[in-house]
């Protein structure tokens, strides 16, 4: 089963890291990304860029507005995101606790993943 790792952190830490600090973050989150690779469990990883790089898209009324910025205020954003292979939620725990351990602060939302294949008929 597939599952998405989200990874949320507060944007202001982690555009405050250093050059260097980002770079010893992104080393050690590799080894476990290298690992998962190896293993051929490891789909799409994406960093996103920082939340006033973003465009919503608000479905009240007509016509929806789009507004410049993140969707919510939070104390924590969606930084970026990891899809993997897992046997269980326990096995995607332990990886999210390995990245978990490789990146200080934030937190990890796991969630299954459903797959659509547009144009395909399901049986």
């Amino acid at each position: 089963m597939l599952y998405a790792i989200l990874c949320y952190h507060s944007e202001d830490v982690v555009c405050a890291w250093s050059k260097e600090e980002d770079e010893a973050v992104m080393a050690r989150l590799a080894v476990v990304q290298e690992r998962l690779a190896k293993e051929g469990r490891l789909g799409p990883v994406a960093r996103l860029l920082p939340t006033t790089a973003a465009t919503t898209l608000r479905k009240h009324g007509e016509p929806p507005l789009v507004i410049d910025g993140p969707f919510a205020e939070t104390k924590e954003q969606l930084l970026g995101f990891y899809i993997v292979d897992g046997q269980s939620l326990d096995e995607v725990l332990e990886i999210a606790r390995e990245l978990g351990a490789a990146n200080p602060g934030g937190s990890y939302e796991i969630r299954p993943v459903g797959i659509f294949r547009p144009g395909s008929v399901a049986s």
